[in-house]
């Protein structure tokens, strides 16, 4: 019964250790190449189409925010006149 007990613990480690050991390529020094390339675009547009688009959505939502901000800084500055 204990020779029974200590396999199946043996087991459950075994298993619990080698599953969360999985082998990862190592790509930092892909990226290292990558980013550190002079190729005249700049480092937050080097990742891609991903980075080109999240930086397009970042200037619209800035540009739109400040334009509406102005907006209503402007509609608060003149009140409606009540008649």
């Amino acid at each position: 019964m204990l020779r029974n007990l200590q396999a199946l613990r043996q087991i459950a480690q075994r298993t619990i250790s080698t599953a969360s050991r999985r082998q990862f390529e190592n790509k930092v020094s892909e990226k290292q190449k990558l980013f550190q390339e002079n190729n005249g675009i700049p480092v937050h547009l080097k990742g891609g189409a991903a980075d080109a688009l999240l930086y397009r959505a970042t200037m619209v939502l800035t540009v739109g925010g400040t334009a509406y901000a102005i907006y209503q800084l402007a509609m608060a500055s003149f009140p409606k006149k009540q008649d």
